[in-house]
């Protein structure tokens, strides 16, 4: 094991929607309403109760506690905490999240918190949601508002969740919620996701110069697994849409030349003067979500343009995943978990120390316990120690990597799959509730422990500070 310094953050991950249930005590969202689209979701579930854990986080939170976490990645469910996602805020919603910031400092636990996981509420969406300017107003002032309640005791925090599977699997793909399937719109997402997180980071730390802000991507490798011209030349505009027009934006270089040659005319009316300025806004750290590379293939014939869910893709497709894919269909690919990491350090330093904000897998686990009352899942523990081993890798090789968040602490909803794929060290019976650990969990437990590092982490200098 690398020497890691004693400052290094380890947590566990989970997000509004997927765990916390409790529908009674929120405003509708995109995704209730996404949920009751016949065959959108897979298994037809929604998330009405899933872990129930808004009446069962102080168990949740000692189960982080006993696993020996330093932190929590949650999320905010956005018409929890103000219905319409305008105007008045709810005390009974706010009062859940203080509840549970409380408990989590009494564990010794830090809350990491995002503002946005993707549950829109649903009056915006029916302005325009993100596709439309009108969105931005109402996130910034709903992120000073969770600010005024909870930044007396969170310190760190991050605007959105995964932006491009917000944008391109929600307008593009409509794979997610709204269910949109047109890339103009999809672009629109795009510029109004990151001018709401650089305008929100800006009146955030006017608010608080000491707190750490910050932005959560998923990012990844693509790779060709043939030789084929076409294949080789989609790789430039994957990676464009997918990495370089959140990182390059958010370094304050713009968007890149490639993506705009795809992006542009979508542009057209979407962007005012002054936005890349604010969507430059620094930033304390990044996070970096990442599960696996993408592999592309040459594609039997041509998809029809707009058909795909990025643009880039017509004449692509993905490749099988091959033996070992986890039951996402994802192959395991530790060794561009290092390369990615390694990129970052290389071409965007700028943007802080990096923050592994989600790592996991979900698995078909046997869920009969063994003798002593754990779920043995062995795949998840060895893509678990892989992982573990290339964030070590990347340490060693001078990577500015400050923390891991394990995705996910339990079993839940995981969007259009429903309650069918399950990411979590700790599985839930979504029948009775009962929660029983894994040996995965075990085993980033012994890990943590082994590390020496503190429970958490003092936040940076906040850049405006």
């Amino acid at each position: 094991m690398v020497t890691l310094p004693t400052t290094f953050t380890w947590g566990a991950a989970t997000a509004a929607f997927q765990i916390e249930g409790d529908r009674a005590g929120r405003g509708e969202t995109t995704w209730d309403a996404f949920c009751r689209v016949p065959g959108a979701v897979q298994d037809g579930t929604d998330g009405d109760v899933t872990c129930d854990h808004v009446n069962r986080y102080r168990e949740d939170v000692r189960i982080m506690r006993d696993l020996g976490v330093g932190a929590y990645r949650f999320s905010v469910a956005w018409a929890r905490v103000q219905p319409t996602g305008r105007g008045d805020f709810s005390a009974e919603g706010l009062g859940f999240y203080d509840r549970l910031v409380d408990e989590l400092l009494g564990a010794g636990i830090e809350p990491w918190l995002t503002l946005y996981h993707w549950d829109l509420p649903v009056e915006l969406q029916l302005q325009g949601g993100w596709a439309s300017r009108r969105v931005v107003d109402p996130f910034v002032e709903y992120a000073l508002g969770v600010q005024e309640a909870l930044g007396d005791r969170v310190k760190r925090w991050a605007t959105h969740n995964e932006p491009w599977c917000a944008a391109w699997l929600g307008y593009g793909g409509g794979i997610h919620a709204p269910g949109i399937r047109d890339h103009a719109l999809a672009t629109r997402a795009t510029h109004h996701l990151l001018l709401s997180h650089g305008r929100a980071v800006a009146a955030m730390r006017e608010q608080d110069a000491d707190a750490a802000y910050g932005i959560v991507l998923n990012l990844d490798n693509v790779r060709a697994t043939d030789d084929e011209a076409v294949t080789r030349a989609a790789l430039p505009a994957y990676d464009a849409v997918r990495n370089r027009v959140w990182l390059d934006a958010l370094a304050g270089r713009g968007y890149p030349a490639d993506a705009l040659d795809l992006l542009a005319p979508h542009l057209d009316g979407a962007t005012v003067v002054g936005d890349m300025e604010q969507i430059a806004t620094p930033v304390d750290f990044l996070g970096l979500n990442y599960y696996n590379d993408e592999r592309l293939e040459a594609a039997d014939g041509q998809v029809p343009v707009g058909d795909t869910v990025q643009p880039g893709m017509e004449r692509v497709r993905t490749a099988d995943p091959g033996a070992g894919a986890t039951a996402m269909d994802w192959p395991v690919t530790p060794e561009g978990f290092t390369d990615v990491l390694r990129r970052l350090q290389a071409e965007y330093a700028e943007l802080g120390p990096v923050y592994v904000t989600e790592n996991g897998s979900a698995w078909d686990d046997d869920p009969t316990p063994s003798a002593d009352g754990v779920i043995e899942d062995p795949d998840r523990v060895a893509y678990l120690q892989d992982h573990l081993r290339a964030l070590e890798q990347a340490r060693a090789e001078g990577v500015d990597v400050r923390g891991y968040f394990a995705w996910s602490l339990l079993d839940n909803f995981e969007w259009a799959l429903g309650l069918s794929k399950r990411f979590g060290l700790v599985r839930v019976d979504f029948e009775t509730q009962e929660r029983t650990v894994k040996r995965s969990w075990h085993a980033y437990r012994e890990h943590i422990a082994a590390s020496g590092t503190a429970r958490a982490a003092e936040p940076e200098a906040a850049a405006g500070a």
